[in-house]
């Protein structure tokens, strides 16, 4: 399985607003120059992701994004299935479950190996709390951002690469 742009940007999206949005609310304009992505992308994203119950808006001149949960109730799982949908390797009715049938459920071995990979994926992502990337990202970029490295126009977090 590889993921698309639309779980990769997305997910540094998110981090950076969980960075730097514990105060005040993060235009869209200064995460996609951190993060190097275009905004009119980063629009399509957070809709998906505000949609979701990931993040709010907040109008008004101080406006802009804020998480809609705290992180530590947010999985890596609910951020890339918001942008991606299910995250299953394979369209096998076996682990899309619902109203879907295979002719060749029946006689398929295979369905074993997509349905083990589908759970491990599964599991994997939703184990992981944005909370999480957020301690990993202070970890190795400092513990906090000073005034100055937000102010500073730069592609990065607060003035460092998440």
């Amino acid at each position: 399985m590889k993921l698309s742009t639309k779980g990769r940007y997305g997910l540094r999206a998110v981090v950076d607003l969980a960075l730097n949005s514990e105060s005040e609310a993060v235009s869209l304009s200064s995460v996609a120059e951190r993060q190097s992505i275009s905004i009119s992308y980063l629009e399509q994203l957070i809709a998906k992701l505000k949609k979701a119950g990931i993040v709010n808006s907040i109008r008004g001149a101080q406006g802009g994004y804020v998480l809609a949960k705290s992180a530590d109730q947010i999985s890596v799982g609910d951020i890339l299935r918001a942008l991606e949908g299910d995250l299953n390797p394979v369209d096998c009715a076996e682990i899309m479950g619902g109203d879907t049938t295979c002719s060749s459920s029946d006689l398929c071995v295979t369905k074993y190996v997509w349905k083990r990979i589908s759970d491990s994926i599964n599991s994997a992502v939703d184990e992981i709390l944005l909370s999480e990337l957020v301690k990993e990202s202070k970890a190795v970029h400092g513990n906090s951002c000073s005034e100055n490295d937000k102010k500073k126009e730069t592609k990065t977090a607060c003035g460092k690469q998440i």
